[in-house]
């Protein structure tokens, strides 16, 4: 007997071929998220044909408006759609795994020897290929997003309200869903998808042939009695072990101070890892005294040199906080669970937005008021980019800072007087790598490394 056309079995794939294809897409899951998502269309839209160009960049707008990793949630909105809840999970985890493994071990290194001068040389070369890596960043999503003058004025927005004055995430994204809201429904062509294309931004005509199909499977339609259970469930994983802390230790225990914070972090990481890390790196070390000057960039390093999303930072974040307050623990144990607890806090809510979002996001492919939110969304994005590249720069090339509060203004100016000039000038190198010669991000970033060591070795480097 054959499935039924809406079984999510009838697409043909097995829960075990699908195992082994999110296996291979979370261990080549390098480059941030837009190598990430570049990986993912390259496997699942053209050489297994799982599901449609149309259906793809649907689901990546709506990962696009969430907080959290987008392309985590992509896998996971895949996932879900092809083999259900188990399927989301079984994709959301295996692309977290590889890369939540490697930070780990990089921490105990980092906590354990990151003091040796060899290895502080090794992490001062390693963030000057970060400054180049997010300054790329910026420039790829830019060139794929700012298409008009409109986008590009969203952007820049962003950039100012962020960067000078301080606006808050949610309230930029806010905005910008707003004005793309409003003006696809005005008919602005900035907001409305090309001629001949459909508003999810691929070509109509005749499908491609993908084995999910347009039509949506019975698990993918809205239900509010499923959304009730659903919000329920995993309200209570994310949520449930931050209560158990607050009543076993209380707020100001540094386990409960990491579950608070990853909590919020969840809520307002609009635009993924680079668009929240300066605030992360802001209250880390400002604010908590969790994390000395400059060591988030060695943490973006780590995430940057191995699979995962780059929000996996986070987890060093954690770990970092809870080794240097152990309490009665071992640091290292103390350390690791406070990794873990951040990871936990950080990727749950995830599998919220998806389950409980995805069948309504699926209901609505097709509309041009949404879709013009999320592009407008998007552009935003790229104006945060900007923000933490800036950010990132200022901290890593000079040693002192003078803050600016005046006229409504809210930032940090740099001393020129103050700046280093072996971490400027491996930073035009690294830039000059990724620009000029095009040497792609990981032999970029063992290049400066190695570039590190070998001034420290010099001499003329610390």
């Amino acid at each position: 007997m054959s499935p039924a056309p809406n079984d999510p079995s009838s697409h043909g794939v097995s829960f075990a071929a699908a195992f082994r294809v999110w296996l291979r897409v979370a261990l080549l899951s390098f480059g941030g998220p837009a190598g990430q998502i570049a990986v993912m269309h390259r496997i699942l839209v053209e050489e297994k044909r799982w599901i449609s160009e149309t259906r793809f960049l649907h689901a990546l707008n709506y990962c696009m408006l969430l907080p959290g990793p987008e392309a985590q949630q992509l896998a996971t909105y895949v996932g879900w759609l092809m083999h259900r809840t188990r399927g989301g999970l079984m994709a959301g985890g295996l692309f977290v795994l590889p890369g939540a493994i490697a930070i780990m071990g990089l921490s105990y290194i980092y906590a354990g020897w990151g003091h040796l001068p060899v290895i502080t040389a090794l992490f001062f070369g390693l963030k000057a290929a970060v400054l180049a890596i997010v300054l790329e960043a910026v420039v790829r999503i830019g060139r794929r997003i700012l298409k008009s003058r409109i986008m590009m004025a969203i952007a820049a927005l962003a950039f100012l309200a962020i960067f000078f004055v301080g606006v808050p995430f949610p309230a930029i994204i806010a905005g910008a869903a707003l004005i793309g809201f409003a003006g696809a429904r005005l008919g602005w062509p900035a907001f409305l998808p090309p001629a001949g294309k459909n508003s999810a931004g691929a070509a109509t005509g005749t499908e491609d042939g993908s084995l999910l199909g347009e039509t949506a499977p019975d698990h993918a339609r809205p239900s509010t009695a499923r959304s009730l259970r659903t919000a329920a469930i995993w309200l209570t994983i994310w949520l449930g072990p931050l209560v158990l802390l607050l009543l076993a230790l209380g707020p100001a225990d540094v386990f409960s101070q990491i579950a608070i914070f990853f909590s919020k972090m969840a809520m307002v990481t609009f635009g993924g890892a680079y668009a929240v890390l300066s605030y992360v790196a802001q209250q880390a070390v400002e604010h908590y005294g969790w994390l000395k000057p400059g060591e988030m960039l060695d943490g973006l390093g780590m995430a940057e040199t191995t699979p995962g999303p780059l929000i996996m930072v986070l987890q060093f974040v954690g770990f970092m906080a809870a080794y240097r307050d152990a309490g009665g623990l071992s640091p290292m144990l103390a350390g690791t669970l406070g990794g873990l607890l951040a990871t936990w806090m950080t990727f749950a809510p995830c599998f919220l937005w998806i389950f409980l979002g995805a069948p309504f996001i699926e209901s609505l492919r097709g509309n041009k008021a949404l879709n013009g939110a999320l592009s407008a969304v998007t552009a935003a994005v790229v104006g945060v980019i900007l923000n933490l590249a800036i950010w990132f720069a200022i901290h890593a090339l000079f040693a002192e800072t003078v803050p600016v509060r005046a006229f409504g203004l809210s930032f940090d100016r740099p001393m020129p007087g103050s700046i280093h000039p072996w971490a400027l000038i491996l930073s035009l190198v690294a830039v000059a790598a990724i620009f000029r010669f095009k040497i792609g991000m990981l032999p970029t970033l063992a290049l400066c490394s190695c570039a590190g060591v070998v001034l420290y070795l010099l001499g003329v480097n610390g």
